[in-house]
């Protein structure tokens, strides 16, 4: 079954050649040139598979989009911007979005990424194990939902499968390169830090004070490692 895709691109040009390449690789892509026309689509009861999100729309912000997205829907998105500064990276990722790509990019690039994202959907779609319990903190893989004291935590996909990556491997110490390769399939470049924004959202719902974590614990120069709290 092909994946549909919606693509909010303005660029027409861009947005062809991607219609032409992820169409080449049996994706079904519809096309928003506007955050508004976007959300319309999304909201009319179409299902699509991922979210494919340009920030520079002529509209409104594509932050704007992705935290409207988010707000009803748990469809994957990957971000694609052409800002330098890292700020808006980090605000989409906070805002929910499941990955980014900064321009230019190369289309194959693209594809892998989404991929990785779709891979992730479907996998946890047909191979649910049993929730894991660590006291008050429930992940339950089948539902993809984390709970605490039985109240369910906002976290995007991509943050939910990094602290089921540390979760399913409590007790040890996983690298950052170790936790991007355990979620996307593909090693983390050294120079990206989002999965640092992504810990932070992470503590932010599960802690009682994220700024003394329990449960996720930064080990200086190493990485991270998941406490088994059982309180």
């Amino acid at each position: 079954m092909s994946e549909r895709i919606l693509l909010v691109e303005d660029d027409p040009r861009l947005a062809e050649m991607l219609c032409e390449y992820l169409g080449q690789s049996g994706m079904r892509v519809t096309v928003a040139p506007l955050g508004v026309s976007a959300l319309e689509r999304l909201s009319g009861g179409a299902g699509y598979d991922a979210l494919v999100l340009d920030l520079m729309l002529p509209d409104m912000d594509g932050l704007e989009v992705c935290r409207r997205v988010r707000a009803c829907s748990d469809t994957p998105v990957l971000m694609l911007t052409a800002r330098g500064d890292a700020i808006d990276r980090i605000i989409g990722l906070e805002l929910g979005a499941d990955d980014y790509l900064p321009k230019p990019f190369e289309p194959r690039e693209l594809l892998a990424r989404l991929r990785a994202i779709l891979r992730r959907r479907v996998h946890a779609r047909e191979s649910p194990e049993p929730p894991l319990r660590f006291g008050r903190l429930e992940i339950d893989t089948a539902a993809r939902e984390v709970r605490l004291d039985g109240r369910a935590c906002e976290l995007t996909g991509h943050q939910f499968n990094l602290l089921l990556a540390l979760a399913r491997h409590a007790g040890r110490v996983l690298s950052r390169d170790t936790l991007m390769d355990l979620v996307k399939g593909e090693p983390l470049e050294s120079f990206d830090r989002s999965i640092d924004v992504h810990m932070s959202r992470i503590r932010a719902v599960i802690e009682e004070d994220p700024r003394k974590p329990r449960r996720v614990i930064t080990v200086r120069g190493a990485g991270y490692v998941f406490a088994k709290v059982q309180d």
